[in-house]
């Protein structure tokens, strides 16, 4: 993951500590928003995807909280990338290079079949 981390602070020119939550939260929206199988597929292929998962579900707070009235989807996880003070362009940055990421290590294959469950998620592969 940390190599991750490296790709996402160098391209969206945000803090190592922003791009590690930044990971976590998206990587926890696809642990709730996912089929189970695939993500826990997924994510037995992407070494420390699970707990940075983890991290992202615990670290919400408030913000989660709101994300829940908002009704999450694709819009609570915007809500939630812009509370961790990221602009649009530095969440399409990290979306990015995360999605590039686990499709380098799980194959596009396996990423699609996560995306095309989720609606509105394929538009950013």
């Amino acid at each position: 993951m940390q190599d991750l981390i490296a790709r996402i602070s160098a391209s969206a020119g945000i803090e190592p500590g922003t791009a590690e939550k930044a990971v976590g939260v998206i990587l926890a929206f696809l642990r709730k928003e996912g089929p189970k199988g695939e993500i826990d597929e997924l994510f037995a292929t992407v070494p420390g995807a699970a707990e940075a998962a983890a991290a992202g579900a615990e670290s919400g707070g408030l913000i989660s909280g709101l994300m829940g009235m908002m009704g999450g989807g694709l819009m609570g996880l915007a809500a939630r990338l812009s509370g961790l003070g990221l602009s649009m362009g530095q969440m399409q940055a990290v979306g990015h290079e995360v999605f590039a990421y686990v499709k380098e290590r799980a194959g596009e294959e396996r990423i699609r079949q996560v995306a095309a469950a989720i609606p509105g998620l394929s538009q950013f592969l």
